[in-house]
């Protein structure tokens, strides 16, 4: 835990170009010093996203600053692998998860916008299941730390390792985008991590059940989120 954390004394503006020269200078360095630097710079108000489509970023985190706070977006609609691998990385991982919730259970979105809503509109059940949520609970928080990689579709490869997060007003980091599958496969192995077994069922990219299938020898890592539509991000990191 860090007794100081001079990004906190800036004001907007600050962090702003705090965010742009470190995302020149931390170009090419390892994520555990990525995850160090945002340590020092904010102390306990930087949260982590978890997905848990994997534990790798909640873990260097983890080693780093014990009891991180994680958002773990609850929308209802998860596989049970995922509920699974959250209940697993909160048992063996010094960390506090906080499941976020939208404002709507799916029983009262169905009742307002009608069933399956993701099949209809999944931009607007994306938003209000995710994007609102999220932007919700980083709410009091300096930064956030996202697990995204360049590796994992087109929208993503200009991704930086630090950047200013407009939409939520706040310094954004990601210390994995130079990583690859195999990185993060290597690093499962060394660290003996939980794992969600939907990884090993051809789920390279994990989201919602009814919004992701199994993906093809030779496929993009993301092609099975929103198959057979436009779709390609849930909004969280554009």
């Amino acid at each position: 835990m860090t007794v100081t954390a001079p990004g906190l004394e800036l004001d907007e503006a600050g962090r702003q170009r705090l965010a742009a020269r470190a995302g020149e200078e931390l170009e090419g360095a390892d994520a555990l010093d990525v995850v160090r630097w945002s340590v020092e710079q904010f102390g306990s108000s930087i949260t982590v996203a978890g997905s848990m489509q994997d534990a790798v970023l909640l873990d260097l985190y983890a080693r780093v600053l014990p009891g991180v706070d994680v958002l773990f977006l609850e929308t209802g609609y998860h596989f049970p692998e995922t509920l699974l691998m959250r209940d697993a990385v909160r048992q063996r991982l010094p960390i506090t998860v906080r499941d976020v919730l939208p404002r709507q259970s799916v029983p009262e979105q169905d009742a307002e916008f009608g069933p399956r809503l993701f099949e209809r509109d999944p931009a607007l059940c994306c938003s209000m299941r995710k994007v609102f949520p999220l932007a919700e609970a980083l709410d009091g928080y300096a930064a956030w730390a996202t697990g995204v990689r360049r590796d994992e579709a087109p929208t993503r490869a200009g991704t930086p390792v630090v950047a200013w997060d407009a939409k939520n007003n706040l310094v954004k980091v990601n210390p994995l985008v130079r990583w690859s599958l195999a990185d993060l496969e290597a690093y499962v192995v060394e660290r003996d991590l939980p794992r969600n077994e939907l990884t090993l069922r051809g789920y390279p990219s994990i989201g919602c059940a009814p919004c992701t299938r199994a993906v093809k020898p030779g496929e993009d890592p993301r092609a099975g989120r929103w198959a057979g539509t436009s779709k390609t991000e849930c909004g969280l990191h554009v």
